[in-house]
């Protein structure tokens, strides 16, 4: 798995591309939220549920579908005033929709684990994608400060923190130029 830090990166770089009237501390808090929560299922392990099982570490949690329902669920939860159907609703669906789906995509792309279950429950097959850039981190917050750790640091700064900046600076470059006009 990628680190917590890079999972939370993501929320802030897809929710940066959003209008400012749509976000608010909810919204960023909450984002991170759904890029962090597939991680829960590592509490699996302490059920003798194994990895490659459906609901395993990088199982169901890590697919599509979960990343649908908890988009929705999300919205619906913490959002009441925002009806379901509107604009903002769908975006808000979309939004935490594309935060707990990055999980998926930056831990295809660590060196470890078994893959990621992208379409359960329809398919538990674990993929990786083919170029596996990221150094997988640890599990466990006392492992991820060691040297160990600190490669997983150096290696997401490099494939999750620069394009992220180049993500951001884009979406700066058009906000100020459609506010220039």
């Amino acid at each position: 798995m990628a680190s917590a830090f890079a999972h939370a990166l993501a929320a802030l770089t897809i929710g940066k591309a959003y209008p400012n009237k749509y976000t608010s501390a909810k919204f960023w808090v909450l984002g991170a939220f759904c890029t962090i929560v597939p991680d829960a299922d590592v509490v699996m392990f302490k059920f003798g549920v194994p990895y490659e099982h459906l609901f395993g570490h990088r199982g169901f949690s890590h697919s599509l579908v979960f990343a649908l329902l908890l988009g929705i669920d999300v919205t619906i939860v913490f959002f009441r005033n925002t009806r379901f159907g509107s604009k903002q609703g769908f975006l808000l669906v979309l939004y935490f929709t594309l935060c707990t789906a990055s999980h998926i995509l930056l831990d295809a792309l660590t060196n470890g684990g078994l893959g990621v279950a992208i379409f359960a429950p329809f398919d538990n097959t674990r993929y990786f994608l083919p170029w596996r850039p990221i150094q997988v981190s640890p599990i466990g917050v006392g492992n991820f400060f060691s040297e160990w750790g600190w490669r997983v640091i150096k290696s997401e700064l490099v494939w999750v923190g620069l394009p992220a900046i180049v993500c951001l600076a884009i979406v700066w470059f058009f906000r100020r130029r459609t506010s220039a006009e």
